[in-house]
């Protein structure tokens, strides 16, 4: 009886009876065909179109303007970036986020005083279409710091990292080795490490964190002789937190141990207010003052707690072809031992090999005023090895 009722027949105009399963089967990869031909139709899409000044056309995809110029991926000639003056037309499905100049966002501003919307530029000026009947905004090209896509746009705005994102820094590594009537081992290495939020200069800093070590141990040996070791490290922290664009306050540790200038430990923590004189994308300054506390113990010296200030500067520079220089100066008087003032001078040139990996050399120049009777006051090093950039 079931059987019955569940094969129905029907009967074509032309040809046999065929069972109504049959027909569901046909249909179904009918319908899945076209569903098919519809989705990959959706996935497609129209390229995006640059019109140049003398009339040539190119087909691709918007990436991003950057002040006067526009980048533009085209499947052929891959990335291009073009001024804004050889464009004559921009044609895109894209939705973008349009940052005028001098316009920072803020932490608590809202982001929907950006102007967004579907780009297009034409005569110069940038057209931003938006949903339903609202009119378009348009803005001239020389207005424009940058144009960034809306899902990178929304993401930087509402991005909050967990303890170990967005860190970006290097790490060097670099060795000698010496077999003859003296035997010598030498190894240094140098951790930075900086977090700078949010990480688009777009937005106004909020606060950054960065980590410091450097270290070099050295050991020579000679048959009858007594061994000589070399042992120096470095090591600070400091977490910075803006209440402006340009100012900040600040709090740090360092630590130092140098057996060539007979300290066994220095440990020194302060706080104190900083100023970002120089912000760029290329390069950049800051300048810091700080009030700390200074505890210094010495193999054969009476140890000794400082109470003192920090003056130093941090500069740092990017060239062509990825080459960056990293600077820092710092001076430390003490304020109730006058005569135990000490200054700190590094310099780290960096110089891209393949991909993440270069070659930096560098110099660390470390001053003690007051050391240990039979140590110099000043400790040199010069330092060549391998990095590897994390970011």
């Amino acid at each position: 009886m079931v059987t019955d009722l569940l094969t129905v027949y029907y009967r074509p105009p032309f040809g046999k009876l065929v069972g109504m399963s049959n027909y569901c089967q046909i249909l179904g990869l009918i319908l899945l065909s076209g569903a098919s031909s519809l989705f990959g139709q959706g996935q497609t899409g129209e390229p995006d179109v640059i019109v140049f000044a003398n009339g040539d056309k190119l087909a691709g995809h918007f990436v991003k303007s950057t002040g006067a110029a526009v980048t533009f991926k085209s499947d052929m000639l891959g990335d291009v970036t073009v001024d804004w003056s050889k464009v004559k037309e921009l044609h895109t499905s894209a939705r973008v986020a349009v940052l005028r100049k001098g316009v920072k966002l803020r932490k608590h501003d809202d982001p929907g005083t950006i102007p967004q919307g579907t780009l297009a530029m034409e005569n110069q000026n940038l057209v931003l279409a938006q949903p339903g009947a609202q009119p378009a905004q348009s803005i001239p090209v020389g207005d424009s710091a940058m144009i960034i896509d809306q899902p990178g746009f929304e993401k930087a705005v509402t991005h909050k990292p967990g303890l170990f994102q967005d860190w970006a820094g290097t790490v060097t590594l670099g060795s000698s080795l010496v077999a003859a009537t003296q035997d010598s081992e030498s190894l240094t290495g140098a951790i930075s490490l900086v977090r700078a939020e949010p990480g688009e200069n777009w937005l106004e800093p909020r606060n950054r964190t960065s980590i410091n070590f450097t270290s070099s141990y050295a050991e020579i040996t000679q048959p009858a002789t007594p061994t000589v070791k070399t042992s120096i490290y470095h090591g600070d922290l400091e977490r910075d937190e803006y209440f402006s664009p340009r100012l900040f306050v600040f709090g740090q540790a360092a630590f130092d141990h140098n057996v060539s200038q007979g300290l066994e430990i220095e440990q020194s923590y302060g706080g104190g207010v900083g100023v970002s004189l120089l912000e760029q994308t290329n390069q950049s300054l800051d300048l810091k003052f700080s009030v700390d506390y200074v505890r210094q113990q010495f193999e054969m010296w009476p140890n000794q707690s400082l109470i003192g200030s920090w003056f130093a500067e941090h500069y740092r520079r990017k060239f062509k072809r990825g080459i960056t220089v990293d600077q820092r100066l710092n001076a430390a008087p003490a304020w109730n031992r006058t005569r135990d003032y000490s200054a700190a001078f590094n310099t780290v040139v960096t110089l891209p090999v393949y991909k993440r990996l270069g070659a930096s050399t560098g110099v660390i120049d470390s001053f003690l005023n007051d050391p240990p009777p039979g140590f110099r006051k000043n400790s040199f090093q010069f330092t060549l090895g391998a990095t590897y950039s994390l970011r």
